[in-house]
């Protein structure tokens, strides 16, 4: 694995095809089969198998399903499997790769021994995290907004997005509208969304009893009332202008509101990586110990996620934040993130060690988004809201707050709930970094004139507290 473009982190609702990818019957060429987003599998004859490249994968399956040449860009080749996850190169060889699952398997993941020789990664079709979401309702094709859609519900559902309980009924009953069509006066019911719930909202919202809790922990939560929120939200969806519009036409439209309500959520379209990070100090004896996290890294910043309570820890641009890891060779593999911050009530520079044999990934994909986003700078149009995604349809563009607003989002960081450093030790003596990033500890962070700080400076520059 070489290069930046090797992404690799935690697997999300696609491991259920979790399968091999190579078959073979007979005498006659091997298949390769690639799974899509909704679980369907895509079987291609293969010729010289050894030597396939992802980009002569891609191309066949583009043909098979009849994709215009856009689909080069918005998707890619992955493998993947339980335990890890992939982006393919066009130049990558599959076959080859997925003989050296095993030893991906041992440098990138912490995964015992027996479970490490019976992985197997399954070849599949999604999308590219190097796609810029302002592109994605400029697309007009029905089956690629379908893949898209497929995707994004998917990850959704298995609150690898986390979502706010009124944009996760937003979102389920825009699957009302795509699978069950229409809303017509009493039917469906509450009742009959309740059969099949896990459907429509993520499994932790299902969950009986998961309401009551919640609004017990101050969340605001109202117990009983999922089933007919979503009937409410469903009821509200919006039908395309004229009634002879044809349910492709009136499909894509909803693909698209689906994917426009996505956008708002700050990791769409990311790649995800298992990490830990440490918990702060609790009780006398202040125990701490760590928690399972999710990074979620994409062309706009990095979040750090809540695996158990769904929710992000740290949000940060690219323009915000300094970055370093330690590799295995030196010590415990770390991903630093360096941001601004306050230590009782002093503005200070914070660190946070998010632990993980992936770091080295996370650093290398951050360093290569922010030099796609630079060298796009240019001629990157604004995200104005116009073009496809102005036309009437399930969703209108947001008018009111944006989600990051709203007190308590998910999507809003929880500094709080973090153990980091605010202090640097040089020697015997503590000294302060200064805040606002006029240092750094690290050389990597996004370069002068783009960012919100300045480039490193001379140890000089620390200030002694």
């Amino acid at each position: 694995m070489d290069g930046t473009e090797d992404i690799a982190g935690q697997p999300g609702p696609a491991e259920r095809s979790h399968r091999s990818s190579v078959s073979s019957v007979g005498a006659r060429a091997p298949d390769v089969l690639v799974y899509l987003a909704d679980d369907t599998v895509v079987p291609l004859a293969a010729e010289n198998l050894p030597s396939l490249s992802a980009h002569e994968l891609h191309r066949a399956i583009r043909e098979v399903l009849q994709l215009p040449d856009v689909a080069m860009d918005i998707f890619a080749l992955w493998l993947v499997s339980p335990l890890l996850e992939v982006q393919l190169k066009p130049k990558h060889q599959p076959y080859k790769l997925g003989r050296q699952w095993p030893e991906l398997l041992l440098r990138f993941t912490d995964a015992p021994d027996d479970d490490v020789a019976t992985d197997e990664p399954s070849l599949q079709f999604r999308r590219n995290v190097f796609f810029p979401k302002r592109r994605e309702l400029q697309i007009h094709d029905e089956e690629v907004l379908r893949l898209l859609y497929e995707e994004a519900k998917g990850n959704v559902l298995a609150a690898r997005y986390p979502c706010d309980m009124e944009d996760c009924e937003a979102l389920g009953a825009l699957v009302c509208r795509v699978q069950l069509g229409p809303f017509r006066p009493g039917q469906p019911t509450a009742c009959t969304l309740r059969e099949q719930l896990d459907s429509f909202l993520p499994a932790h919202l299902c969950r009986r009893g998961h309401r009551l809790f919640a609004a017990l922990r101050g969340r605001g939560a109202k117990a009983g009332a999922s089933e007919q929120g979503l009937l409410n939200a469903y009821r509200k969806v919006q039908e395309v202008a004229g009634g002879d519009c044809e349910l492709e036409a009136s499909l894509r439209t909803h693909y698209h509101a689906y994917l426009r309500k996505c956008h708002e959520l700050p990791y769409y379209g990311c790649a995800f990586f298992h990490g830990e990070v440490d918990k702060p100090a609790q009780g006398f004896l202040h125990r701490g110990g760590r928690k399972p996290v999710t990074v979620a890294i994409s062309l706009e910043g990095v979040h750090v996620i809540d695996n158990r309570e769904k929710h992000v820890l740290l949000g940060l641009r690219f323009q915000e934040l300094s970055w370093d890891h330690t590799s295995p060779e030196e010590e415990e593999s770390v991903l630093w993130l360096e941001f601004d911050g306050d230590h009782e009530g002093t503005p200070v520079n914070k660190l946070l060690k998010v632990y993980s044999k992936q770091a080295e990934l996370m650093s290398s994909l951050i360093e290569y988004c922010i030099e796609l986003n630079q060298a796009s700078e240019p001629d990157a149009p604004q995200d104005s809201g116009t073009g496809p995604s102005s036309a009437p349809g399930s969703s209108p563009p947001p008018s009111q707050r944006p989600q990051l607003q709203r007190q308590g989002s998910v999507v809003c960081s929880r500094i709080q709930h973090l153990s980091t450093i605010d202090y640097v030790e040089e020697g015997e003596q503590i000294k302060r970094v200064k805040p606002k990033r006029t240092t750094s500890f690290f050389s990597r962070q996004l370069s002068a004139g783009h960012g919100s700080y300045t480039v490193v400076r001379p140890a000089e520059s620390l200030e002694q507290s």
